[in-house]
């Protein structure tokens, strides 16, 4: 395993001067230099061949033991040092001071083919972040992020990746629920993969600490290296530079929006500066489509992060990094105009998506009606997201629309007939609208199913997949991964995963609603 290391990131930003591995305030610094934990007896139960290939990892060196010992902090690769980035970030809503990496490990940085990647692994011990935790991971969260990077990726929403999934051999004690009932469960480690790491967060806490200095050495890096098309470092291209954060992070919510994934926990620190998914922690795809759901049960009372306010958060949290940009700037106006310009550009790609989720290609005055009808309809009775808006994709006329779309209704005892008028009504007006449309119904269809997928990473097959795991059995893993490399073929041999969440899974932890505990 030939690996093109390159040491951008710990070569040229500032490094913590402390090297003990002690929970503690890093000041002045972007990273702490910390190495992972030996782990006891590690297993490599899943490699995304297709990320290996990215890092110039062949697949028979994923068989090797190095490749086990280097992936999951065993060993560490030469001439590299491991470090974990310090950052802040506001938890819902509030400033919560220094953060970091608290289980992460960032292993080494690999270009391959003109790209550059950092590889990290999450669940590999402690660091000087990791406060009062232990910094490890269990298997059923690591086998939601491993399963969801990937699955993000191929549904073309922007993500970070994972390369491999990993048992540590050590036990791990975990309280689920946060109801004071721990119990040991199965160590884990995943090995992440992303141009960037960095978070809004990172650049917060040097304002937070009046460290002007090292944000700007962390800003004219992150240009550098990650917007080398906006030229040297400036007051302009700094602006330039918070103008693009503004557009990528909108649209990655967007394509959220459309696939129906919430995120769960939209914390500063979990805000990629790339505008990448990052940090898959109690996510969720909704099933009944529904604006006011939450999968994180740590915001069940007050739904900060619903599914309808992704957009919303996003925005806050890009008001949080204009503040932490603020001091190199100096300047409100233009950063009030590129969040007010947030405010347009969401309205108007939010407008686009609906449109291209129900095959409308051309203009009409009553679009935007047409769709909020839609929308209230949805939420009249329990109507599965995924299973709705890809059947629609078939709809030749009226009379057939509400029998078309009859899988997606887990109760349909629950129609009255106002409900079911308020449908067949909906279906005419859609009917009408469509015959404005030039595209012919087999090309309307192609066009729907490339944007609304038709199998996605439904909470409860993970849990069936961590149950299985759990027991020594990985390949309901590896299927569920081979499945979601293709999340908009039609796959009639898994017509099984294009079903409505089962009712056992409606009230089961890991089914519905999850915690942030790891």
């Amino acid at each position: 395993m030939n690996l093109n290391i390159v040491n951008t990131f710990i070569s040229e930003l500032p490094a913590d001067s402390d090297l003990e591995n002690s929970r503690r305030q890093v000041t002045e610094a972007v990273f702490s230099y910390v190495n992972p934990k030996k782990t006891k007896d590690p297993k490599v139960i899943h490699v995304s061949q297709e990320m290996a290939s990215e890092l110039n990892i062949s697949e028979e060196e994923t068989n090797l033991d190095f490749f086990k010992s280097i992936f999951t902090g065993n060993k560490i690769y030469p001439k590299t040092k491991p470090f974990s980035m310090c950052y802040g970030g506001h938890q819902f809503g509030n400033w919560a001071g220094q953060l970091g990496d608290g289980r992460a490990i960032n292993l080494f940085e690999v270009e391959h083919q003109n790209k550059n990647w950092k590889v990290q692994l999450k669940g590999a011990g402690e660091t000087p972040f990791s406060r009062t935790a232990d910094g490890l991971a269990v298997l059923r969260s690591s086998v939601r992020e491993y399963l969801c990077s990937e699955a993000m990726f191929h549904l073309g929403v922007p993500t970070t990746r994972a390369l491999s999934l990993s048992l540590s051999g050590d036990a791990v004690l975990r309280d689920v629920l946060y109801d004071g009932n721990q119990a040991f469960e199965k160590g884990a480690i995943v090995s992440r993969i992303s141009p960037s790491f960095l978070r809004f967060g990172n650049y917060e806490i040097f304002t937070a600490r009046e460290d002007v200095e090292n944000l700007k050495k962390l800003v004219d890096y992150t240009i550098k290296h990650h917007f080398s098309h906006l030229g040297e470092p400036s007051k302009e291209n700094y602006i330039n530079f918070f103008k693009e954060v503004s557009a990528s992070t909108l649209d990655m919510i967007i394509h959220w929006q459309r696939v129906g994934f919430v995120h769960g926990v939209m914390n500063t620190d979990n805000m990629s500066i790339l505008g990448l998914t990052i940090d898959f922690g109690p996510y969720g795809w909704l099933e009944g489509f529904d604006f006011g759901w939450t999968p994180n049960t740590t915001d069940r009372q007050h739904k900060r992060y619903r599914y309808g306010n992704q957009p919303n958060m996003g925005l806050w949290n890009l008001y949080q990094l204009a503040n932490a940009l603020y001091p190199i700037i100096e300047e409100v106006e233009p950063l009030e105009a590129i969040l007010n310009q947030y405010k347009v550009d969401f309205e108007q790609q939010s407008f686009t998506m609906m449109k291209s989720k129900l095959g409308l290609f051309t203009s009409d005055e009553n679009d935007a009606v047409l769709i909020q009808h839609l929308e209230d309809t949805l939420q009249l009775t329990e109507t599965d997201m995924t299973i709705f808006f890809r059947n629609l994709s078939s709809f030749s006329n009226e009379k057939s629309g509400f029998y078309l779309v009859e899988k997606a209704f887990y109760e349909l005892e629950d129609f009255s007939d106002a409900i079911k008028m308020k449908w067949i009504n909906w279906f005419e007006k859609y009917s009408e609208r469509l015959q404005k449309e030039t595209t012919s119904s087999k090309e309307r269809k192609e066009k729907m199913d490339a944007v609304n997928p038709k199998y996605v990473l439904r909470n409860y097959m993970s849990q069936l997949a961590i149950d299985a795991a759990d027991k020594g059995d990985y390949t309901l893993i590896d299927e569920l991964f081979q499945l979601l490399k293709r999340p908009y073929a039609e796959q009639p041999e898994n017509e099984k995963w294009f079903a409505k969440r089962p009712e056992w899974a409606r009230n089961k932890v890991g089914c519905s609603m999850l915690s942030c505990s790891s």
